[in-house]
């Protein structure tokens, strides 16, 4: 394990949330200064998240916690292409639920930023699986590094945590940071007919946990 630069808190505000279907809730948001690689990323508080940082702070269950990474497409215009808008607004709700943080990464394309994303479905369209596009772009298959995320977990007390993600990867980096995880938690399958085959290779590609009876 690494050690982990220290961030701090900079600002904080409550933000109502209102979603396109209705769900309402509330969520203190934090920005913060230190983060290692410079990037606007937020964290979110919903529910009773105080008492549940708290609570694991001395030994009780930890706060649920999604890293979710920023995915314009999905997030704001309910692209079918990804699951991430509708694992968005599940993890709100969970989280909301059950008291706890979620993290929203400035890391979109699974880091290669918006442009290259877009460029990367060309490629899907070409033939190429949602890896092969990225590599092919000159990309790694996911660029993406969760040390900022350690850094605002801990930044706000949450060093255990149950980590709701089908991704593996966000456990092992997570733990490497420093952030205890205690449980790791799958979000539910939203299966659509163009994103079925995104899914299977998340599935069978870098081990993701979805259960997907569609995938061959």
């Amino acid at each position: 394990m690494t050690e982990t630069p220290e961030a701090v808190v900079r600002t904080q505000v409550t933000v109502p949330l209102r979603f396109g279907d209705g769900y309402t809730t509330s969520a203190r948001v934090f920005t913060f200064d230190g983060l290692v690689d410079g990037k606007e990323h937020l964290a979110l508080g919903l529910g009773d998240w105080r008492r549940a940082v708290a609570r694991s702070a001395v030994g009780g269950r930890a706060p649920l916690v999604r890293p979710h990474s920023e995915c314009l497409t999905g997030d704001v215009f309910g692209s079918q292409r990804c699951d991430c808008g509708p694992q968005l607004r599940e993890a709100v709700e969970r989280i909301t639920e059950a008291g706890g943080l979620l993290l929203y990464l400035r890391q979109e394309g699974r880091g290669i930023g918006l442009y290259a994303k877009l460029d990367a479905y060309a490629l899907q369209d070409a033939g190429l699986d949602t890896y092969e596009a990225n590599v092919a772009l000159g990309h790694g298959e996911d660029e993406r590094d969760y040390t900022a995320a350690a850094q605002m977990l801990l930044a706000l007390g949450a060093e255990r945590i149950r980590l709701l993600s089908n991704n593996p990867d966000k456990a092992e980096q997570l733990i490497a940071a420093g952030v205890k995880v205690e449980e790791q938690i799958p979000t539910g399958v939203h299966v659509s007919a163009a994103n079925v085959r995104y899914l299977a290779t998340k599935a069978s590609h870098t081990a993701h946990t979805i259960d997907l009876p569609l995938a061959e």
